[in-house]
């Protein structure tokens, strides 16, 4: 029987041709729905792991030491900015979205509700909450109504944006962004160096020794959608969660986590108000606490947090995708010749 949370995919075939066994994370009811269209499955082929299950994060200790600090402390950065919302009482919208997530079973229609809150936040953070705002609305909720007829394998962005794309691209748009804005030339060295360590991970992957079995049986368990995602998207058949992926996606988590914390002059530790910063603190060590204790009662405890920061940073991402669109626009336009006096 699976370990408590197990994660390995319902749906993985055989190199024969015959199903792969089907596990079930105990913490989450079973739910034999078929998958949407568009998510690559052949017919008849069914899920039982809850794809809410599915949002995990690929290191189990940053995980387990950095995530609840980070989670708690971003959503209360995002707090006092409004969640870059017209209104900040439409981040309610985004945790009811959370919350519900927790009891849907399908991946795809999952996928596609989670491309349209993106694309939502995108516009009520560019446009505010006007006529135009509602039209552009009604418009994506009408074109991702009838996308989820056609064979987009949304169920896809339901595994890795929360995931890979969350703690990687954007952290890399941030990263840029930044770069741009202080026309830094030691920011740019770290985006250099940021692509150039996941490309040697990629190239010259971890050597097995450096593995730590009990961190390795915990990934396998918790984290296997995440290379079985990202080998469909690639194109990569057969794509597991050996040393290679293991050591990207560590040190792409890791980085994500301590790029946030050393940013003292964004979040501005001082003006935390002090009641919220030792509650930030207790809630924290307790939550790694109950991970030490038992990795599965904190995975699952944990879930709904995890993913409510992933929602509740979404219109920031948006703007930041905008402004480095812009200052790439602005960098690549000719200079215009400057006026000769006289």
């Amino acid at each position: 029987m699976a370990a408590a949370g197990s994660f390995h995919d319902s749906n993985a075939y055989s190199a024969d041709g015959e199903q792969a066994p089907q596990t079930v994370a105990p913490g989450f009811p079973a739910a034999q729905c078929a998958r949407g269209p568009g998510d690559g499955a052949p017919p008849g082929r069914r899920t039982r792991l809850k794809p809410s299950a599915r949002l995990a994060r690929p290191d189990p200790l940053s995980y387990a030491i950095l995530g609840p600090a980070h989670y708690l402390t971003e959503i209360s950065w995002l707090h006092d900015r409004k969640y870059f919302l017209p209104q900040r009482w439409l981040a309610l919208l985004l945790c009811l979205f959370a919350l519900g997530s927790m009891f849907m079973a399908s991946d795809f229609w999952l996928g596609i509700l989670l491309c349209f809150t993106f694309t939502a936040c995108a516009i009520l953070a560019g446009i505010g909450t006007g006529p135009r705002a509602l039209a552009f609305l009604a418009i994506a909720a009408g074109s991702f109504a009838l996308l989820g007829l056609t064979g987009i394998p949304f169920g896809l962005a339901w595994v890795l944006v929360p995931t890979v794309i969350h703690v990687s691209v954007f952290t890399l748009v941030f990263m840029t962004v930044g770069a741009f804005r202080s026309r830094s030339t030691a920011q740019f060295a770290l985006v250099g160096f940021y692509l150039a360590a996941i490309a040697a991970i990629l190239l010259v992957p971890p050597s097995r020794a450096t593995v730590i079995p009990s961190l390795a049986r915990l990934g396998g368990e918790y984290f296997g959608d995440i290379p079985l995602a990202l080998g469909s998207l690639l194109r990569i058949p057969n794509l597991t969660f050996d040393t290679r992926i293991t050591g990207l996606l560590s040190f792409v988590y890791t980085y994500h986590y301590l790029n946030w914390f050393i940013k003292a002059d964004v979040i501005r530790w001082a003006d935390v108000p002090r009641p919220r910063l030792v509650a930030i603190a207790g809630l924290s060590l307790a939550a790694t606490g109950l991970y030490f204790y038992n990795y599965a009662y904190g995975f699952t405890v944990l879930l709904l947090l995890s993913f409510l920061h992933v929602l509740l940073e979404f219109p920031l991402n948006s703007i930041s995708i905008r402004q480095l669109g812009a200052a790439i626009g602005g960098g690549l336009r000719p200079r215009k010749p400057a006026a000769v006096s006289g």
